[in-house]
């Protein structure tokens, strides 16, 4: 009983020990009990190490899961919605874009909340509960078979859904900054195609299977999209774990909260032009790559003689190499830099896929060679790209730029689905995928022009990984020098002692009593005039006064 006794009392006295130890390394918690001593690495729970950030990491994964898997739910689910709900087309797409139009002036809204009014923490947490509340409402419109109010939770659900993205790519920065900022943004994009893929993959085979005995059929509808909802809770839960051990953190490692800093929207205008080069790039390439995603099947079809289960198993790969190139593609730039390299390599690549579809001939193995290529090039330009805006803007505008950056995309997906339809329609496919290179083209100048203005202003967004580490480095000893300086003066101003003295000496009380008596107006001998501790030394004074 003693032992065991001595054992809980010892495991109670963890963080005082550790605390008290100067010779341990940072994580280490020094245990002693029954003359033993030993040291625990507390990998998980230290936010210094790096074992936790990638737990958090897993976090933020799963923050966009919901999130990607239910707004990809129209698109599983097509030709069910459009013979349930007995819509034709035109009113299925407004389940897209309702969802875009709204995101090109509630992406830069909701970047501004994070930055100034939510916090990151909060904001996350209210931008899941909106998803959750819009993929509800979209649910139960198909359960009561009302087809206005899925519409109403579409667009319920795009108040949320670009928001939590600009909210996840803030915690990407806050915590890998430095470190593993590019693998972990391939990461996010990883496992954000994988809930699109599993939606994919999975929606129209629950209708068809297990909830085939459902009856009548609007009501098995709304209970697949209800199973979404679920997905939608987990990211929900994800988030205010994530928060939980963010403000943690945030106690522990004593981060500043950046206050006197915050932002106005007013600054928007004051934004460099690099940054505005990169919204440009994001837009032009995006672009030339969702809206080809959504025409590919019937131009598969009617080019290369595809049945329609072939296109749909050509037209995943972008996803599919995405989802695995991602984190590979994101560690490389990672440990090599050159982030603007491997942004105009990826567009590059880009454009060659496109061209190979255009210009090629029908054998039915190139689009799968340009497929992949797509692919790849997709996942190395935004592992590339979207690191960018961290590199270039203060971590307290970082909500605002990626939200600036969230619409301006938003808005070429809104847009630019229209212009391509209007293409198909009137000259044919061969016609879009010259519109789509054209795009790509723009994309790619824009990207040479950033190298350009880069390369003129120290080369700053195209430092290799070492390079930037050190800069890195001599940036944090400098704020280190300079809070210790800061703490200095302010004990020395607080305590009146420390290292420096006033210049000028204190009068005495002789010298106080005669420097009165002369401004009383009484004739004083010459030689115990006034003394002034500024233009007469006391040494010199007390000689006169012998």
């Amino acid at each position: 009983m003693a032992s065991a006794g001595s054992s809980e009392e010892a495991l109670l006295q963890v963080e005082r020990d550790s605390s008290s130890s100067d010779d341990m390394e940072e994580g280490e918690v020094e245990m002693k009990g029954n003359g033993r001593c030993f040291r625990l690495k507390n990998f998980l729970c230290d936010p210094r190490r790096w074992m936790h950030r990638f737990l958090l990491l897993g976090l933020m994964c799963f923050l966009s899961f919901g999130n990607y898997y239910v707004f990809d739910n129209p698109a599983s689910l097509q030709k069910t919605i459009l013979n349930v709900m007995n819509v034709d087309v035109t009113q299925y797409s407004l389940l897209y874009s309702l969802y875009s139009w709204p995101n090109v002036i509630l992406s830069i809204f909701g970047g501004y909340l994070i930055d100034r009014v939510f916090g990151i923490r909060l904001g996350t947490i209210i931008f899941s509960s909106i998803i959750c509340l819009g993929q509800m409402v979209f649910a139960l419109g198909a359960f009561v078979d009302h087809y206005w109010l899925m519409v109403a939770g579409r667009f319920v659900f795009g108040l949320g859904g670009e928001n939590l993205a600009v909210a996840q790519n803030n915690y990407a920065v806050l915590w890998f900054k430095g470190k593993e900022l590019n693998m972990v943004f391939g990461l996010l994009l990883s496992v954000s195609r994988v809930g699109s893929t599993v939606n994919m993959n999975i929606n129209q085979k629950l209708y068809d299977r297990p909830f085939a005995s459902i009856n009548p059929d609007y009501v098995r509808l709304g209970t697949v999209l209800f199973f979404g909802l679920g997905f939608c809770l987990l990211s929900l839960g994800c988030g205010v774990v994530l928060g939980l051990f963010d403000k943690r953190a945030e106690r522990i490692l004593q981060r500043k909260k950046g206050e006197g800093e915050k932002i106005s929207l007013w600054d928007i205008k004051d934004f460099p032009l690099t940054l505005w080069i990169v919204f440009i790039v994001c837009v032009t390439y995006y672009v030339a790559i969702f809206p080809f995603i959504g025409l590919a099947v019937i131009f598969l079809v009617d080019k290369y003689g595809f049945t329609i289960s072939q296109a749909n198993v050509v037209n995943s790969l972008v996803y599919l190499i995405s989802a695995g190139a991602s984190p590979v593609l994101g560690f490389l730039v990672d440990k090599t830099g050159l982030n603007l390299f491997w942004l105009n390599l990826g567009i590059v690549m880009t454009l060659g896929a496109h061209a190979m579809l255009a210009f090629l001939g029908t054998t039915q193995f190139l689009p799968y060679v340009a497929m992949v290529l797509m692919g790849v090039a997709y996942s190395l330009l935004a592992c590339a790209l979207w690191p960018l805006v961290a590199f270039i803007m203060p971590e307290h505008q970082l909500g605002t730029a990626y939200g600036i950056m969230q619409a301006v995309q938003n808005l070429g997906l809104a847009v630019v689905p229209i212009v391509a339809g209007m293409i198909v329609d009137r000259n044919g496919y061969l016609m879009l995928e010259v519109f789509f290179c054209a795009m790509v083209c723009i994309s790619l100048i824009f990207g040479i022009l950033l190298y350009v203005l880069d390369s003129t202003h120290g080369g700053k967004l195209n430092m290799t990984a070492w390079a930037r580490r050190r800069e890195e480095k001599e940036a944090e000893e400098k704020e280190k020098e300079k809070a210790e300086s800061a703490k200095k003066t302010a004990d020395i101003l607080k305590t009146g002692t420390g290292p420096y003295t006033s210049p000028i000496p204190p009068n005495s009380a002789f010298q106080i009593r005669n420097r009165l008596l002369s401004r009383m107006g009484t004739k004083m001998p010459e030689h115990m005039a006034p003394f002034n501790p500024l233009t007469v030394s006391y040494g010199a004074h007390a000689g006169l006064l012998k």
